[in-house]
């Protein structure tokens, strides 16, 4: 494990920053992004640790640096270096030492609250100016102060600092949760974990003006980077997990089913079930689990229907391999039946001997060092494995939509004929430009997609509605499928810049799930119908070559493209528009919208 996954040694990682960062820059694949960042302290530890962890997650930050107090005005009246530094990213780092307007003992209510909305009137102006740069912006709420002039008490009365700067932060996080590329790191919890005499240490302060502990330093970037990687599609997508001693106590072939221990009336048992009970709400967020267990299946599976105790039901699991092959075997096995990376897997296992033959035979698989269960769900939470920066309803049907492609792979079986499997599936399209309704899973599907990706070029949703509103110059197509078994949701984009006659392909993802159920085709007939209504006569496209998009590399021959560049990390095509085209989607009943 990268001495920089949770849980890490801050002293470790300050002391040895620059050794730290010359093996990071090894790696041989980063996606380069423009950090700049503002702060009301001193930021420069910030900036070398920031770099660490978005190296470990692959990516490479170029940075700007603000001067110190000075992001106020380095935002609202900007003399040219930020424009044209031109960041993907600002983070603004603020603490409890920014606030201007705290509430004195002599205030009245109503002063303390036109004080309030003094305060939140600059941070919201601060917000919206770093958003009118097109960047994504991340920004903090705010700590407790170090002392309290009432006491407790200070969290009732309108004058305390702590009511103050609780109500302060509930207006921030309704702020943020309205507008897109706006991301919250939640200092105030971070501070929590820590304890606020840590957190702010005040001889670091006077010396030196750093308003968090220089010890807790990578605690923040930390922080900040997980939600950067969250943007970029970087999270994890799914947990496979081991059953006995991991999701129950005890071992189910051995001790029977009444024999394992697990719900809220037995002492060793509650732990387990408080796992389950996480582990539910993750994947009601569309965090897929999966079994890997030595066990019979029949028995493993009573561990659940027969225990009702247990908080997971056999139905909460997209695959379930309970046998005696080698876990490494059943987790690529998973792998290939649900077509996702084994670099999307988090595997969970109480037994070290097993953790460490996954980790030598699946290195792209993420595996954890779990100890007690009463550190099970600390070690998933904390690492930020599944940051959350974007929730659509296709995330929380996700589960469903897998359950429902292992069905349809059972239909496939039963044909000879590819064609007339297709069409056994009753599939229809809802296909168009881009809206503003379905912009926020549009920009999420872009930044997370990876094998369906022939660019992997990566928008804001700033550009996407950017694009959205400039129909001369960019032909935009994105289309959901549904079937028998049920919806699959957006699953597919398009973005093609027009210039003159020629429209290039700019991106084209698609969701993995529904690569080859000729989607694909229906949407280069959109692509095609819109380019003729535009006068275009020739289509350009590039595949350029990553660890992951190879099983696309050939794709553009298929549907007519001629190459006219051929190399092993990216081929360039070229496609005239016949006279007569015809359609390519045979199959699929599409509805324009």
């Amino acid at each position: 494990m990268s001495v920089l996954s949770y849980p890490f040694d801050n002293a470790y990682i300050l002391q040895k920053k620059k050794s730290i960062k010359r093996e990071l820059l090894t790696k041989s694949s980063f996606v380069d992004k423009k950090v700049a960042i503002l702060s009301g302290s001193t930021i420069g530890e910030i900036k070398n640790i920031l770099e660490l962890f978005l190296l470990d997650y692959d990516i490479k930050p170029e940075f700007l640096v603000g001067g110190y107090n000075r992001y106020f005005e380095e935002l609202m009246f900007d003399d040219g270096t930020l424009s044209s530094f031109a960041p993907d990213y600002i983070y603004i780092h603020t603490t409890f030492k920014n606030i201007e307007n705290l509430p004195n003992p002599d205030d009245t209510p109503e002063e303390v609250k036109l004080k309030l909305d003094k305060e939140f009137a600059k941070y919201k102006a601060v917000c919206e100016k770093a958003l009118s740069y097109g960047s994504i912006v991340i920004v903090n709420n705010f700590e407790y102060p170090f002392y309290r002039v009432y006491g407790s008490k200070d969290a009732v009365v309108p004058q305390g600092a702590v009511n103050f700067t609780t109500r302060l932060n509930l207006m921030i996080a309704d702020y943020v949760d309205t507008k897109a590329n706006l991301y919250l790191n939640d200092i105030n919890y971070l501070s929590s974990l820590v304890g606020i005499d840590n957190w702010f240490n005040l001889e670091n302060y006077y010396l030196y003006k750093y308003a968090v502990s220089v010890n807790h330093i990578p605690d923040l970037c930390f922080g900040i980077a997980k939600i950067i990687k969250s943007t970029l599609g970087k999270n994890k997508k799914s947990i496979v997990l081991d059953l006995d001693n991991t999701l129950w106590k005890g071992v189910i072939g051995d001790d029977g089913v009444e024999g394992i221990k697990i719900g809220i009336e037995e002492p060793a048992g509650y732990s387990f079930w408080e796992f389950q009970s996480y582990l539910k709400k993750m994947s009601k967020l569309g965090i897929m689990l999966n079994v890997c267990s030595k066990n019979e299946e029949k028995i493993a599976k009573q561990g659940f229907t027969d225990r009702k105790e247990s908080a997971l039901a056999v139905d909460d699991f997209i695959c379930f391999k309970a046998n005696w092959e080698p876990k490494s075997v059943n987790i690529a096995n998973i792998a290939k039946e649900i077509n996702i990376g084994e670099d999307s897997f988090v595997f969970i296992d109480d037994n070290p001997a097993e953790r460490e033959i996954v980790r030598q035979s699946l290195p792209a698989v993420t595996v954890p060092e779990v100890t007690c269960p009463e550190d099970y769900i600390k070690s998933i939470d904390r690492a930020g494995y599944f940051e959350i920066t974007a929730f659509t309803k296709d995330d929380a049907k996700r589960n469903e939509m897998y359950k429902q492609n292992a069905a349809r792979a059972a239909q496939e079986n039963s044909f000879a004929d590819y064609t007339d499997y297709l069409l056994s599936l009753d599939m229809s399209s809802d296909i168009g430009p881009f809206n503003t309704a379905h912009s926020e899973r549009i920009t999420q599907l872009i930044n997370k997609t990876n094998q369906f990706n022939f660019t992997t070029r990566r928008y804001t949703r700033a550009e996407i509605d950017e694009i959205i509103s400039d129909t001369d110059n960019y032909i935009s197509v994105h289309a959901n499928l549904v079937d028998k078994f049920g919806d699959n949701g957006i699953t597919t984009c398009l973005i093609a810049s027009v210039e003159g006659t020629n429209a290039n392909i700019d991106l084209w993802v698609m969701s993995c799930r529904v690569f080859k159920r000729h989607l694909e085709y229906a949407v280069f007939d959109e692509l095609v119908k819109e380019c003729i209504s535009k006068g275009v006569k020739t289509i350009t496209a590039k595949w350029i070559g990553t660890a992951k998009n190879v099983i696309i590399k050939d794709f553009y021959e298929t549907i007519g493209f001629e190459c006219t560049l051929d190399t092993e990390s990216e081929k360039s095509y070229i496609f005239n528009i016949p006279d007569n085209y015809e359609k390519k989607n045979k199959v699929i009943k599409m509805n324009r919208i």
